[in-house]
């Protein structure tokens, strides 16, 4: 009877530890994945010949508010060349990881010009993808923004360009309806002292015959006239997910400064 009981107790010890083994296996799985997502970040990138500062943070802020990766897996430039931003989900928290890029360098006069491949005409109501000229800490100012969103509104048009003034308030914008053939386009807009311009073109061209939705700011507005970074970013409109639950990828071809 003592042998017995001892091997009860013997297959408890070893019961007790292999469950032990188990409980503890997702945690170091998960701690290793953590040290994968943080060794594959990247605080900078390199991209059409520029610098750029990729966005992250630990908690939420705006636009949004949203949670910001720099992971791999959300911002990354090819073999090509081509800058990748991406909306995805994390699978060890459920949250939805959104995508920023901000130049080193400011840019002022001249034209600003992005080639995409990406159906932006469809995306998600909640998604936004954003190319503009932003002043960090100032909001309501020295803002120039082409933004595809329909701002989780599918009634709402989804190609929008906004300009916020130099000084006051009361931004000026236009919105449209865009609906392209394929996936190529290209956007640009071009700032003087006196006033923004901007162009859409189908296909990564800029020749007339593909041109679409010409706009230029009202006479006499307060345009920014200041050397300003270059963003670039895919987010959730007020956080919300993508109403179809599905991961989103944007790719940039190249962006192109052409002073004035």
């Amino acid at each position: 009877m003592h042998k017995i009981a001892m091997l009860i107790i013997s297959l408890a010890v070893l019961s007790s530890c292999s469950k032990e083994a188990a409980q503890n296996t997702p945690t170091t799985t998960t701690t290793q994945n953590e040290s994968a997502r943080t060794a594959a970040a990247a605080s900078t990138i390199s991209f059409s010949g520029y610098t750029w500062e990729v966005r992250t943070e630990s908690g939420t802020s705006g636009p949004g508010p949203n949670y910001w990766s720099n992971s791999s897996s959300n911002v990354w430039v090819d073999a090509s060349g081509y800058l990748h931003l991406k909306i995805r989900k994390d699978a060890s928290t459920g949250r939805w990881l959104c995508s920023e890029v901000t130049s080193t360098t400011n840019f002022g006069y001249g034209t600003y010009l992005w080639e995409v491949e990406g159906a932006v005409d469809k995306l998600d109501k909640n998604i936004v993808l954003g190319l503009f000229n932003y002043k960090a800490g100032d909001d309501g100012h020295h803002e120039v923004d082409i933004e595809f969103a329909r701002w989780g509104n599918n009634a709402w048009p989804n190609y929008n360009y906004t300009v916020y003034p130099a000084t006051g308030s009361g931004s000026v914008s236009q919105t449209n309806e865009l609906a392209l053939n394929g996936t190529y386009t290209t956007h640009t807009f071009t700032r003087t002292s006196s006033a923004v311009s901007f162009q859409g073109y189908h296909g990564h061209t800029t020749a007339p015959a593909n041109a679409f939705f010409p706009w230029t700011t009202p006479a006499g507005y307060n345009v920014s006239t200041l050397a300003l970074p270059v963003h670039m970013n895919l987010w959730l409109f007020n956080g919300n997910a993508p109403s179809n639950a599905t991961e989103v990828e944007i790719i940039i071809h190249s962006f192109r400064f052409t002073a004035a």
